[in-house]
């Protein structure tokens, strides 16, 4: 726990308990409320253990590469009968005494170099080590045997065949080596690794001991490797689990670490602030009073700090292209030098920034950066009277003196831009860096910092800053760049942060023009069916308080100006991203669908099936997949009050089967949808509530439709109406997640807000349609009989190969097939929808080689063939300008 106090080391009294008297405690230079805890001593405030990203990377490995072996061994049978082939008839060469000297001296030897190791440690009390050490290998004594019995009753037979063989007594060798695999996890647990010597003993014993296996026919190439692997990983989830011992430097460190430098420290005030994700890895800062001048500023970094954020650093180096900083696999030595010429070329260039001084470090795992103290307040504590003009041309000069050397900032955030005392501008936190940057790296630090003073003084403003001091060429330039993505955590973070606010207001000034609209139906005037013209006055009024509340983000307020100044700035967007966090869940979701359908497919015989296809059947299958796309016409024409065409309604609907093909199947329709009722004149809002209503009304009928043939299915095969074990299961399920959402206060938020915006656009569209029945009959009617259209489809398309269920198992198999498929990310549910639906014909007690067969009929009929007829539906409506 962090006090809220000044305690300090050397020659400083304490603070007056009573809080009387003065105190010369420096504060924060930005002037932000700092919280200090002691630096002497053994720093209390630091935790005992560490869970270590670094050795959550390791375990992830560990675990990838023993899939990456097994899937060698069932995949690849050849390479791995040959691998050991070749190496038995190389080992089968060697000497006899040779072989014996290798087999006992291994023998000795990992029983000697772990006991020996635990001396060492011992006598230097560093009994904690010993302990991960036992509890790694124990639990990796634990994995082998589980991995033995595995291989043994239930591995493939390639897997089998791979990690096992005859031994020369005649009995089978042990997949995982019971004494190897928990040498390996103590060894690494311990940290033999990162002694020189003792990481030379460690490596001649594992090549001694699998040679001495190897050559005497006791092991496979496969099984040393797997033991080895499963050892490392252990180890690593032993450490990552329970915590490394925390070899951060304490306060006695960095003092002793100035005064090796030059320094004659009296006192170390550490400041410590709540710092975002992306702030996690910059380092513990020190306020440092000398004996004599100036205080300074001290920035520590260690291996845990460095490493904070390493996940999400990975994920934008592989995911974006060209802008992520070059530091995401950074050793600790590297950081040091990269922010200190960072912070020397800054300077050279011009800029005001920290003056670096020294630099030293702290043990083997953390480094020390001393700055000249800099007094002031960061951007973000300043109030906005005093961001003046002069301010944010001063800003951006010191940001031009930088790219006139090519260095970019990376992180030209409030948080970093400093004003000190005399009002002039320095830029600190240079860590992020870079040296001879890209023009993509230098236009996006323009970008950066055109929204971060955009969300202080208006976009107006900034660019007018910007433009004085960089010119309009260099400010428009950037403007592509103008993405959330190209920003930083923290600015993405306030943007999604006002969007919401912008949105809530939208919504306030919906409903209440909605209700105003309608007051004066109390009445009873026009209490069933309101007259055209109140219906008209009522729309005009909600079309104006859309209007009103419509605000711009800051990105787009940002372009407009630019726009003002320079027409012909380019807008459109860079395409940044080099793959989508969707793209990369749908190719995963993709990967396992084509090996689940491959699986499938391997017990088809296809000339079978086409031979002994009923086509009759088949042709109905069609009949009733086209009927589909009359039902969801009707569908979406039910919760529309205006009018429009049905014919180009149906095409609509046709053309979704084509959008459907490279969008999941629940964001493809809903979308074009809302689109073709837009060029129809519906107005946006309404446009939304419409496909909205549609979509709520369609959900409540499926599972309405999905709990009453669950309840028929129950009852077939009993006289008494007794609903079945599923039912009961699935409403058990429900039940329960509904207790967890309403009990977890973040998922109630959560649920809440969604279902709140929900009902602010859908329910006044509801309520409207509820007082025309016609068109609320023609939206259910047009539900459920695109619903049955589907279950027919499903039954012809299994008639097709000879195959017969109840109309209530096919139905509830269908539903539930399709509720997955809208949920998948996949498009079109491919995959999903397939697995499901095969997965469940079975389950009903249809034979596979009926159940494959009919799947994929059905889709071909409802997902497949359609896709044409949705291309060319598709590209008419748009030469029509009806999407």
């Amino acid at each position: 726990m962090i006090r809220d106090q000044r305690e300090t080391t050397g020659q400083q009294s304490a603070p007056d308990p009573d809080g009387a008297g003065t105190s010369d405690a420096p504060s924060r230079p930005d002037g932000a409320e700092i919280r200090a805890d002691q630096v002497s001593g053994d720093e209390p405030l630091l935790a005992a253990r560490v869970h270590r990203p670094s050795d959550l990377v390791r375990l992830l490995l560990g675990i990838l590469g023993v899939a990456v072996v097994l899937a060698i061994a069932t995949f690849a049978h050849g390479t791995t009968e040959g691998l050991e082939d070749d190496i038995g008839k190389g080992t089968g060469r060697a000497p006899t005494l040779l072989i014996n000297f290798a087999g006992l001296a291994s023998s000795v030897a990992v029983l000697i170099v772990p006991v020996a190791f635990a001396i060492e440690r011992l006598i230097k009390r560093d009994g904690l080590r010993i302990a991960d050490g036992v509890l790694a290998a124990v639990l990796a004594h634990g994995v082998s045997l589980t991995t033995d019995l595995w291989v043994a009753e239930s591995a493939p037979g390639s897997i089998r065949d791979a990690l096992t063989q005859q031994a020369p007594n005649g009995s089978i060798t042990d997949p995982v080596h019971g004494y190897l695999a928990p040498v390996i996890a103590y060894m690494t647990a311990v940290g033999m690794a990162r002694r020189p010597r003792w990481r030379v003993v460690l490596w001649f014993v594992l090549v001694l001991d699998s040679f001495a296996v190897l050559v005497g026919g006791f092991s496979t190439p496969f099984s040393i490797i797997i033991t080895v692997l499963i050892g490392w990983t252990v180890a690593y989830g032993t450490l990552y689990a329970v915590g490394s011992p925390n070899v951060r430097p304490t306060g006695q460190h960095l003092l002793a670490g100035l005064r090796r430098v030059g320094f004659a420290p009296v006192s170390a005030l550490r400041t410590e602030e709540e710092l975002d994700a992306e702030r996690q890895d910059r380092g513990r800062h020190y306020l440092v009073d000398l004996e004599d001048g100036p205080p300074l500023d001290v920035t520590v970094v260690d291996r845990e700090q460095q490493a904070q954020g390493f996940f999400y650093r990975v994920w934008r180096r592989l995911a974006l292209r060209g802008i992520t900083q070059r530091r995401s696999l950074q050793s600790l030595r590297q950081a040091l030098e990269q922010e200190a010429l960072l912070a020397y070329a800054a300077i050279a260039a011009g800029a005001n920034a920290p003056k670096l001084i020294a630099t030293s470090e702290l043990g083997p795992d953390a480094v020390m950066l001393v700055y000249e103290h800099t007094g002031g307040r960061s951007l973000d504590t300043l109030p906005d009277e005093a961001l003046t003009d002069e301010l944010l041309r001063s800003t951006w000069r010191q940001v031009h003196a930088l790219q006139s050397r090519r260095i970019a900032h990376r992180r030209l955030v409030g948080d970093a831009i400093l004003v000190d005392h005399s009002g002039a501008v320095v830029l600190t936190d240079l860590r992020g860096g870079e040296i001879a940057a890209s023009d993509l790296v230098l236009r996006m630090d323009v970008a950066q910092l055109l929204t971060t003073l955009g969300l202080r003084v208006g976009a107006e403003r900034s660019v007018a800053a910007a433009v004085d001091v960089l010119g309009p060429e260099a400010v428009a330039d950037s403007l592509p760049l103008l993405q959330p993505i190209a920003l930083s955590r923290t600015t993405r973070a306030e943007l999604r942060r006002l969007a919401k606010q912008r949105a809530q207001r939208e919504r306030d000034a919906v409903v209440e023009a909605s209700r105003a609209g309608k007051g004066p139906a109390g009445d009873g005037s026009h209490a069933v069916l309101p007259h055209r013209r109140t219906v008209r006055a009522e729309k005009k009024a909600v079309d104006e308080a859309i209007e009103e509340a419509r605000e711009e983000d800051m990105l787009a307020q940002i372009r407009r100006q630019m726009l003002l100044i320079r027409p012909q700035a380019p807008v459109e967007p860079a395409r940044l991203e080099r793959i989508r966090p969707r793209t990369l869940v749908t190719f995963i979701a993709g990967a396992f669908a084509t090996y689940f359908l491959l699986s499938q497919l391997t017990h088809v015989s296809f000339h079978d099936v086409i031979n002994e296809a009923r086509w009759g059947w088949v042709a109905t299958a069609m009949l009733f997949a086209a009927l589909s796309y009359l039902g969801a016409a009707l569908n979406l024409l039910g919760f529309v009050s205006e009018k429009v065409s049905f014919v180009r309604t149906v095409l609509a609907q046709i053309a979704g089967s084509f959008v459907k093909l490279v969008a999941p199947a629940a964001v493809g329709g809903v979308a074009l949808n809302t689109r073709f009722l837009q060029r129809s004149g519906v107005r946006p809002g309404l446009a939304v509530a419409s496909v909205g209503a549609s979509q709520l009304v369609g959900l409540g009928l499926h599972i309405l439709l999905l709990l009453t043939f669950g309840y028929l299915t129950g009852t077939e095969r009993t006289p008494s109406l007794s609903p079945s074990r599923t039912v009961i299961a699935g409403l058990l399920t429900v039940a329960v997640l509904v207790l967890i959402v309403t009990a977890v206060p973040v998922l109630r938020k959560f649920i809440s807000t969604r279902v709140r915006s929900l009902f602010a656009g859908v329910v006044p569209r509801m309520l409207d349609i509820m007082q025309r029945p016609r068109k609320l009959l023609t939206g259910i009617g047009g539900t459920l009989l695109m619903q049955l259209a589907f279950v027919m489809c499903l039954d012809a398309s299994i008639r097709a190969f000879g195959g017969e269920l109840s109309y209530a198992s096919i139905a509830v198999v269908f539903l539930a097939g399709n509720a997955l498929g809208s949920a998948a990310p996949t498009p079109g549910g491919v995959g999903a929808v397939e697995a499901a639906l095969a997965f469940g014909l079975i389950a009903a007690g249809l034979p596979k080689e009926i159940a494959t067969p009919a799947v994929l009929l059905f889709r071909l009929m409802t997902f497949w063939l359609p896709v044409l007829p949705g291309w060319l539906s598709f590209s008419h409506l748009t030469r029509k300008g009806a999407i």
